[in-house]
């Protein structure tokens, strides 16, 4: 014994929309499915039938049927906006590093290297962790490359 189908009801001007959409213009993969999912539950078909035609499973498609229900049209073709990852590091942490990469090299190195930039800031406390490719981003954020010059602070007296 399977679930009942999920009954939809889609309105008028939703069912204008999605023929729109259907109808021409270049759209996203996932949209178009999502399109034609939604319009086979509101014919009546149940997920695992429209499973069959549409790649999608089962539970996607009883997924988009209930955030048709919970949220409207937006809500079911369309992907909310996502937080994304928080950034490694503050406004200060960043400002300390490029001091500290506009500063001498350590003893014994004649230029700053990525590996070395992040190893020093760990080493002298100015960041709990930082990576080298986050160093790296920084660095080209600030049209900063040690690598390529003796000190970026500026030349030594030779």
């Amino acid at each position: 014994m399977g679930r009942p189908p999920l009954s939809i009801d889609i309105a008028p001007k939703d069912q204008r929309q999605l023929a729109q959409l259907l109808g021409g213009g270049v759209q996203q993969v996932r949209v178009v499915l999502r399109a034609l999912a939604l319009l086979q539950l509101a014919k009546g078909a149940s997920a695992p039938q429209i499973a069959t035609g549409v790649p999608l499973s089962a539970q996607a498609i009883r997924n988009i049927g209930r955030r048709y229900q919970q949220s409207g049209l937006e809500g079911a073709l369309y992907e909310r906006q996502r937080p994304g990852a928080a950034e490694v590091l503050d406004a200060s942490q960043k400002q300390r590093l490029i001091a500290m990469v506009c500063s001498s090299p350590p003893e014994g190195r004649a230029r700053w290297t990525v590996r070395l930039v992040a190893e020093e800031a760990v080493k002298r406390k100015l960041v709990p962790r930082v990576g080298r490719e986050t160093v790296r981003v920084l660095l080209i954020s600030h049209d900063l490359k040690p690598w390529r010059e003796k000190n970026v602070g500026g030349r030594r007296p030779g």
